[in-house]
């Protein structure tokens, strides 16, 4: 009589059942954080005071240029109509004045949805739809939202993707042909 030889598989299985597990969440929690630094902007802004308080609304900073591109952040010359002095009671706003006011100096603002160079997107042709559609609802906001910054590529994590765009295309019957939003 032949005696059957047994192997134990049950110890190769939990091995691999804990392998899979300790990747999945290394790749969802570890990697993240190696990949991305998180970063405050330069001044810490409220746009709670400026839009509650103040009553300016999100076109009374950003908005377009006569040429229809749009302008961006903020500059002093913008800021300096009441930033000159110091008129509030935050740290932030004296920062603000005696750092970058009072020295010429541009806030270096990081940019959430910064977009790749061969990228052609125009606010002027989006200007049907609300900021908040692309945007980060920031109106009611005490303190900027965390900046995260890709390791490699230096573009925020906010930035807008790829796949959002050719969604709203697609929904709004819009092309999602390469040359309408890539040079």
């Amino acid at each position: 009589m032949e005696e059957k030889k047994t192997t134990k598989c049950g110890g190769g299985f939990l091995a691999f059942v804990l392998g899979f597990l300790l990747s999945v969440v290394a790749g969802w929690v570890v990697f993240p954080g190696l990949l991305y630094s998180e970063l405050d902007q330069p001044i810490q802004f409220s746009h709670k005071i400026h839009t509650e308080d103040q009553g300016l609304t999100c076109d009374s900073c950003h908005f377009f240029r006569e040429d229809g591109s749009y302008q961006g952040m903020p500059t002093n010359e913008q800021c300096t109509g009441c930033h000159s002095d110091v008129i509030g009671q935050t740290p932030a706003e004296a920062k603000y004045v005696q750092e970058y006011v009072q020295k010429n100096k541009e806030v270096p603002w990081r940019n959430y949805q910064y977009q790749p160079d061969n990228v052609l997107f125009s606010h002027k042709a989006h200007e049907p739809f609300e900021c908040t559609e692309c945007h980060l609802d920031v109106a009611k906001a005490d303190k900027a939202p965390k900046y995260y910054e890709n390791k490699l590529s230096g573009y925020s994590k906010q930035t807008m993707k790829m796949w959002q765009c050719e969604r709203c295309h697609a929904e709004n019957g819009v092309s999602n042909a390469c040359h309408v939003c890539h040079k």
